[in-house]
C-alpha cells in the first residue's frame, strides 16, 4: 500500500480540481498544487511522513505568494446600473414614507420606487426629498437639508 501513495495523492489532486471548477473561488486549487507535489514525492520513494510535510509546505507556499494576488483579482467592484442614475436625484413623495409600517414610494425622473428614510422619519406624501442609495428594490431617500 504504501508504495502505491501516489494514488492517492493524484485522487486528491484531481479531487481538488474538481472542487475548483465547481466553487470557482480559487480555495481549492492550492490544495491540487500541493497533492501533485505529493505525487512526485511518492513517485521518488520519499517516505509517507515527508510526502505530507511536502504536501502541506507546498500548500503554504501557493497559497502565501498567490493569495494576494487573487484577492486583488476577486476584489468586488461596483458596476454602475441603470438605476444608478437615479441616485443623488430630487424626488416627489408619492406615498408617505414610514419605516416602521413599510410603507413609503417616490417619483423620481418618471419612475416609481418603494422607497424608506435613511433616518427613520416620516415623510409626507407630497414632501421633496433627495435619493441616497439603492438597496434591491428601494431607494433610500432623506429630506434635504436647509442652507
Amino acid at each position: 500500500m504504501l508504495d502505491k501513495t501516489w494514488i492517492i495523492w493524484l485522487v486528491l489532486f484531481v479531487g481538488a480540481l474538481v472542487l475548483e471548477s465547481l466553487s470557482m473561488q480559487l480555495f481549492s486549487l492550492w490544495f491540487a498544487v500541493g497533492a501533485l507535489a505529493g505525487v512526485a514525492a511518492s513517485l521518488l520513494g520519499a517516505p509517507v511522513w515527508l510526502q505530507v510535510v511536502i504536501f502541506v509546505l507546498v500548500t503554504a507556499v501557493s497559497l502565501a505568494a498567490t493569495r494576494p494576488l487573487v484577492k486583488r483579482l476577486q476584489a468586488k467592484k461596483h458596476e454602475p446600473t441603470n438605476a444608478d442614475r437615479y441616485v443623488g436625484q430630487n424626488a416627489v413623495v408619492t406615498e408617505e414614507i414610514d419605516n416602521v409600517k413599510g410603507t413609503g414610494a417616490i417619483k423620481v425622473s418618471g419612475q416609481t420606487w418603494s422607497a424608506r428614510s435613511t433616518d427613520d422619519s416620516i415623510i409626507p406624501a407630497g414632501a421633496w426629498v433627495r435619493t441616497l442609495s439603492i438597496e434591491g428594490a428601494k431607494m433610500f431617500v432623506e429630506l434635504p437639508r436647509a442652507n
